[in-house]
């Protein structure tokens, strides 16, 4: 069965006052997972500890492009620690596919450096990757030139640039290896993220992709909210997605 992790960046602001019992709120709400959007400043074996106290999982965590090419033995070293095998870049940007070309090349440097200590590069996308490049699919020309880098998708933001995300995902299965489950909600020319079961995606298809293709990882993320504070919409989210995870599997 695929396990729910919850994208700290979703809950901010918790994190920034009370870090570690915010951790202890997210394995009480029922994630068995996290993925870091940075550690406010906590060392790595503090939290090792906190989290294997709690049970509570690794998923990955979002690291900026920036620090893995400027800091990267000291980022191997503190995810090596922590236990986390999965290295995600959750942003790049470019505006031409030369751009993007040096990125990648950059990529592949830190992917190989990566696999020598048993770590995984992945990248988190956002709408631009599909939009920004005339005739070019940033996601697709990544992983030709960069072996060995997985994707993280973003469900919500493929939809948000016009692309239906389950054909999408279908075609490039074999490079996938985690989903960000991201509810999508439209009101006039509003569109953002909202609570998982109350908007407008097809998140059940999400979850059959994810069993059909032995994804290990379903990620919670949300970063608008309308009636819930974000810590609630956290609870809210496991909780709705847990149904439909049991359901399907």
């Amino acid at each position: 069965m695929a396990k729910i992790s919850l994208q700290l960046w979703s809950i901010q602001e918790e994190c920034a006052k009370d870090f570690l019992g915010t951790l202890t709120k997210v394995k009480e709400f029922g994630y068995d997972g996290v993925e870091f959007a940075g550690y406010y400043e906590t060392e790595a074996a503090e939290l090792k500890a906190h989290l294997d106290k709690i049970g509570l999982a690794v998923s990955g965590s979002h690291v900026p492009a920036d620090k893995l090419v400027n800091d990267l033995e000291n980022t191997i070293a503190y995810e090596k620690a922590l236990g986390n095998q999965n290295v995600i870049i959750p942003w790049e940007q470019g505006e031409t596919l030369a751009d993007w070309q040096a990125h990648f090349a950059k990529f592949a440097e830190i992917q190989q450096r990566l696999q020598e200590e048993g770590l995984t590069l992945g990248y988190h996308n956002h709408a631009h990757e599909f939009t920004q490049v005339p005739e070019v699919n940033v996601l697709e020309a990544m992983v030709a030139a960069v072996p060995g880098i997985k994707l993280e998708v973003d469900t919500y933001w493929v939809e948000f640039a016009g692309e239906i995300a389950i054909k999408w995902m279908t075609r490039n299965q074999a490079v996938i290896k985690w989903l960000h489950i991201k509810e999508m909600r439209k009101d006039g020319d509003t569109t953002e993220s909202t609570e998982i079961s109350t908007g407008i995606l097809p998140i059940r298809s999400f979850v059959e992709f994810a069993k059909e293709n032995e994804i290990e990882w379903l990620v919670v993320e949300q970063e608008a909210f309308q009636a819930y504070p974000p810590i609630e919409s956290a609870e809210i989210n496991v909780q709705n997605l847990r149904k439909i995870v049991e359901e399907v599997f």
